[in-house]
């Protein structure tokens, strides 16, 4: 592809990402200094992934400087504005659950709710606006240039859809604003970081939970309204954090047959391979390795920590797709929100118009295009399956 050809040399060193980001932003204090450590092991994870081509290396050190220089902005707008740090954050609605559980589509319904807000995919991006206030959305260069970004992705890979629809507009995961902290889960899906994984499993989160609700209250501050719907997988795997940052939070948390997310989230992820990795069958072993493994230790995090949720709600998924009105009244109630008739008329037409497969739908085949033993994967599951009464889907 002429992407990779074009695709430069890069040099995964810390000072490279940070001069590259002093650079494009004109600034210089990011803060903190203890990023640098984990900054470092990003760096050294990826500088130890093989499996990377040149595209796939640029894309990383690009990502990386695009954190740092949230990092530099983020920095610059707190000392300028005070204030920001008197935003309150007013008793959010966290949605929790494994990749491919119906997160996206929850998320998106209620954020059908002017009443709420919501942080679609080009703000969790760039968080930080280079002007202050920032412009309207429909006028924001972040939002024009995130656009332009994905229209250009789903050219190289244009099944990307029907798998897992990256709409600027819609909305995405909070967990993007652990990433100017150098913390999370998200380069997991674009590298195999072993190092960087042993590491986050080893280190309490909460930290980094903190750091990203100031910029929640940033976010906040520039844009309202104060009461916020978000979602994050690996929330899952760290409700103690969640619970010690968001004390008064209503925690959703679904629950689906992992052996359906797996073979829905591994056949994307090697579908995004494609184009940043040197594809071969060993490659595609050991991405089925790395993410039954990691789905596992997420799953029996989810289990020990799940009583330290002060206020939530256990979802299945084959429930939330038979009466998906019925989850929402469940939420609503739970949040202590009153789900009035014209939020009702919202979500209803964002279900209308966004109906399961709107983008087509994809075969699956854990079994013959991983080689995974379904059974003795299955059985490493059944601590979950028994814990939340998970269906069994067919696969």
């Amino acid at each position: 592809m002429a992407a990779m050809a074009a695709a430069p040399k890069v040099c995964f060193e810390a000072k490279a990402v940070l001069d590259a980001a002093v650079t494009q932003t004109g600034l210089s204090d990011f803060g903190a200094p203890d990023f640098h450590e984990r900054l470092d092991i990003w760096l050294q994870s990826f500088a130890e992934d093989s499996g990377l081509n040149d595209l796939g290396r640029a894309n990383l050190f690009a990502d990386c400087v695009r954190q740092a220089s949230t990092r530099l902005k983020f920095e610059d707008a707190w000392k300028r504005h005070p204030e920001i740090a008197d935003v309150r954050i007013d008793r959010p609605i966290m949605i929790a659950g494994l990749p491919r559980s119906g997160t996206t589509h929850l998320v998106n319904l209620l954020a059908a709710d002017d009443r709420l807000r919501s942080m679609t995919l080009w703000e969790s991006m760039t968080p930080v606006s280079d002007v202050l206030p920032p412009p309207a959305p429909a006028v924001d260069p972040r939002r024009l240039a995130c656009k332009e970004m994905w229209g250009g992705f789903e050219a190289l890979l244009p099944f990307m859809p029907a798998m897992h629809e990256m709409d600027p507009d819609g909305v995405h995961e909070d967990v993007e604003l652990l990433g100017p902290d150098f913390s999370g889960y998200l380069i997991e899906w674009v590298s195999r970081p072993y190092q960087w994984r042993d590491w986050y499993l080893a280190h309490d989160q909460t930290p980094h939970y903190a750091y990203a609700r100031r910029l929640l209250q940033y976010m906040t501050w520039a844009r309202g309204p104060n009461r916020w719907v978000m979602k994050s997988p690996p929330h899952m795997e760290n409700f103690g954090a969640l619970a010690a940052v968001y004390p008064d939070a209503t925690t959703i948390i679904t629950h689906r047959d992992p052996l359906a997310v797996l073979q829905s989230a591994i056949t994307m992820i090697a579908y995004g391979d494609r184009i940043r990795r040197h594809m071969d069958r060993a490659q595609i072993e050991e991405l089925a390795s790395y993410w039954i493994d990691r789905i596992e230790a997420l799953l029996r995090r989810c289990v020990a920590e799940r009583d330290l949720l002060p206020k939530a709600l256990d979802v299945r998924f084959n429930d939330y797709m038979a009466d998906q009105m019925g989850v929402i009244e469940q939420v609503y109630a739970l949040a202590e929100l009153d789900l009035t008739p014209a939020a009702k008329a919202h979500i209803q037409t964002y279900l209308d118009a966004n109906p399961r497969g709107k983008h087509g739908r994809v075969v699956y085949d854990l079994a013959g295009d991983f080689g995974v033993d379904i059974e003795a994967t299955r059985e490493r599951f059944a601590f979950y399956y028994e814990r939340f009464g998970v269906a069994v889907e067919v696969l």
